[in-house]
């Protein structure tokens, strides 16, 4: 038996997991204060939902396999085609615009680099049922939103249209999407490949699309710092059911690529719904944004959950500080009590230094003797005997 994970997947310990938390409740405030809600979908789906929609690279990196039942099935790709279905089967029943968002895990059979998994968490909002311009710059004013409540300063929204490529064939788009990984001189070498090489300097010198122009003007009203926002003709994004809007979002000082990227697809919905329904939406990449936040040392420096640590000063006691422990959960501060009766005070002091938990409760013969209880902070080493009454003022204060 081998005692680890698979290439690509991960275990998230409790110092991570809080981190990783901390961002997810935040997204979530900001999510709902737009008033979009949240929708969740299988982990499964047919394979015939999933296939065809993302292009040849994403079929392949698709886990796919035939189930127990014979069905051939995939484990979600990304949540916008697995969103499309779900439309598509309620249409009748959801309001309209559907405002969503979804955040779950996704499966790609990646090769593993810095922010590249195969399990991964994907954060994605959606308006659905709505063509208008405005719900295009909501949804980039939400992902602004987002990354201004987490902390970021510094990061650029790249915006184009996808019309701009009318008449160019996919391979040659697929090349141009790649120009911030590889450069200008090597886009111009795969294009020249393919006898497209003049294509790259046509779009370089394409003008905004009138719908970009609005797009961008109703972000300004909304607003957004311009100097974050920019016109970007060469922006592709590779997936094959993008309509119209696009854009991607580049945090500046980290350098593993976009943190979000979205647009509008118009199109994707029709093939499950069979009439058209327009959509646009973007999705955060979870971990780059994790890992953004550590570069640019974004997290709040207290995360521990655990306010306090009852400790238990001997078995004779313990009743006691059971009856504390129940009195603090039920004034909602978070409480744990050491678990164990004979131990000593000293091992179960380290024990909160370990987990940094910021006050630890003693409850000795002399603290019942006078219904008081030591409230010690782990960090000062200070410590005040007070009235069982008085710890809630004290931690406030």
């Amino acid at each position: 038996m081998v005692n680890q994970t698979l290439k690509g997947f991960r275990d998230f310990l409790p110092k991570e997991a809080k981190k990783r938390q901390y961002v997810l409740d935040t997204l979530k405030k900001v999510f709902e204060s737009y008033g979009f809600e949240p929708l969740e979908t299988p982990a499964l789906e047919y394979e015939e939902i999933l296939l065809g929609k993302y292009g040849d690279e994403g079929d392949k990196l698709m886990y796919r396999f035939e189930d127990n039942g014979k069905r051939k099935v995939a484990l979600r790709y990304d949540q916008t085609v697995p969103l499309a279905r779900v439309v598509a089967q309620g249409q009748n029943e959801l309001p309209m615009p559907f405002k969503r968002y979804q955040i779950q895990n996704v499966w790609r059979a990646e090769n593993t680099q810095k922010g590249r998994y195969r399990e991964f968490l994907q954060c994605d909002a959606d308006i659905v049922g709505v063509s208008s311009p405005l719900a295009d710059a909501e949804i980039i004013a939400l992902a602004n939103k987002s990354l201004e409540t987490l902390g970021f300063k510094k990061y650029k929204i790249k915006v184009n249209d996808r019309k701009i490529f009318e008449n160019i064939d996919l391979e040659s788009i697929k090349i141009l999407d790649k120009l911030g990984k590889i450069g200008p001189k090597k886009v111009e070498e795969e294009l020249e490949r393919i006898n497209s090489k003049e294509i790259l300097n046509k779009i370089e010198n394409s003008k905004p699309l009138e719908t970009t122009d609005v797009i961008l003007k109703t972000l300004n009203n909304l607003g957004i710092n311009q100097s974050n926002c920019e016109f970007f003709p060469t922006l592709a994004r590779g997936l094959d059911y993008y309509t119209g809007m696009i854009f991607e979002i580049e945090i500046e000082g980290y350098s593993a690529g976009s943190v979000c990227g979205g647009g509008r697809y118009d199109n994707l919905i029709g093939m499950f719904a069979g009439k058209q329904i327009p959509a646009v939406g973007f999705a955060f990449g979870f971990d780059r944004l994790m890992e953004a936040m550590e570069d640019l040392n974004l997290f709040p420096k207290d995360l521990q959950t655990t306010k306090i640590l009852v400790t238990v000063f001997s078995p004779e006691l313990k009743e006691k500080s059971l009856q504390i422990t129940t009195l603090l959960r039920e004034k909602g501060i978070n409480t744990e009590i050491y678990l164990e009766e004979n131990v000593k005070m000293d091992k179960q002091l380290k024990y909160a230094d370990k987990k940094q938990i910021p006050y630890a409760i003693i409850i000795g013969p002399d603290e019942v003797s006078k219904n008081m209880v030591t409230l010690k902070n782990m960090k000062t080493r200070n410590q005040k005997t007070v009235l069982q009454n008085e710890i809630e003022k004290l931690l406030a204060s």
